[in-house]
């Protein structure tokens, strides 16, 4: 080959290279600064569409599962309850509490990606570098809990209208009417009767799904992604959120599964408390409709974490790698 052709190959591949580096850089160039408002409030934009797209397409396997879990002598499992469902109503039965379901959770996405956002820095901030990847995991929980707090006071007056319009048969089929008429008979109570059951199914939740999430994709880029992150593209990236998403979701379905059940019990019954349904349930009662919820917080976990990290990576928001050991406590440890 002669000289001159080798040698204009060579320059091209590393024209191509500079080209390459270029454009990547130009790729990661980000539209804000990290924990700035506009930060924080596109990444609760993030939680808004993750939250209320994901609860509102799984609604039918929600209602089953509610079914499920206030009768199970009549609606019995996952496929007998379809079943069931569909010849009492017909194939709209299934999409009872839609409405309830898309706005409050839609409330509740806000809250818990955008607060968690805020507390994760915010407790980051107080604890200093070292401490921060030290205690990572406990900054994880802390922050997702604070962050849960508030976004279920948001959720609970909707969560509390789906479940009477899923499971309450002769009830208001409608947020239209079922809304005031809570208003009416109950009052503002009415709304939030079920709030502590429900901080206990979804603190707890939210901590697993969070913490496990950030420790899983911290395992899956240390031991499994043959590459690090920097030198993933978008799409490699997002498929290693989704599975670390899909495994957080088993996790956080099987540690919030009974508290969910007294929840739908509880807003089915009237006058009724959190420690007398779980007196009546006992403890077996409470894990009824575990495999249902299995699939569907597996599978909206995974796609939640997808959707909110596609908005960061649409909008160009900052995205910090897995955390590394700082460099300060490398000299102290010797490493």
């Amino acid at each position: 080959m002669p000289l001159a052709l080798k040698s204009w190959q060579k320059n091209r591949r590393c024209f191509g290279k500079i080209l390459k580096i270029t454009f990547d850089f130009i790729s990661e160039e980000t539209s804000c600064e990290f924990g700035s408002n506009k930060y924080y409030a596109l990444c609760g934009f993030g939680g808004l569409l993750s939250c209320g797209i994901t609860h509102t397409a799984v609604v039918p396997l929600d209602l089953v599962k509610c079914r499920i879990q206030v009768q199970p002598e009549k609606y019995g499992g996952i496929i007998k309850g379809f079943k069931v469902s569909i010849k009492e109503g017909g194939a709209l039965e299934l999409t009872k509490g839609w409405a309830p379901t898309l706005i409050g959770y839609s409330m509740q996405g806000i809250c818990k990606f955008g607060f968690y956002e805020v507390f994760k820095i915010f407790y980051g901030n107080l604890l200093g570098e070292e401490n921060c990847f030290l205690w990572r995991t406990s900054l994880y929980l802390i922050s997702s809990a604070s962050a849960e707090f508030f976004a279920d006071i948001a959720l609970c007056p909707m969560e509390a209208c789906k479940v009477r319009i899923q499971t309450q048969a002769g009830w208001s089929t409608t947020l239209r009417e079922g809304f005031p008429r809570i208003l009416k008979e109950e009052g503002v109570n009415g709304f939030y009767k079920g709030l502590v059951p429900l901080w206990c199914r979804q603190i707890p939740y939210t901590m697993m799904k969070f913490a496990c999430f950030e420790r899983t994709v911290e395992a899956l880029y240390k031991y499994v992604v043959p590459k690090p992150r920097v030198e993933c593209n978008k799409a490699e990236q997002l498929a290693v959120t989704f599975t670390a998403g899909y495994i957080a979701g088993v996790f956080c379905a099987i540690v919030s599964h009974p508290a969910d059940t007294i929840v739908s019990k509880l807003n089915q019954a009237k006058g009724s408390n959190f420690m007398d349904i779980a007196k009546d349930l006992g403890f077996m009662g409470m894990w009824k409709g575990l495999f249902p919820r299995i699939i569907m917080i597996g599978t909206l976990t995974a796609l939640q974490w997808f959707i909110y990290d596609s908005v960061k990576v649409y909008f160009r928001l900052p995205r910090p790698p897995p955390p590394e050991m700082p460099e300060s406590l490398k000299r102290k440890m010797g490493v």
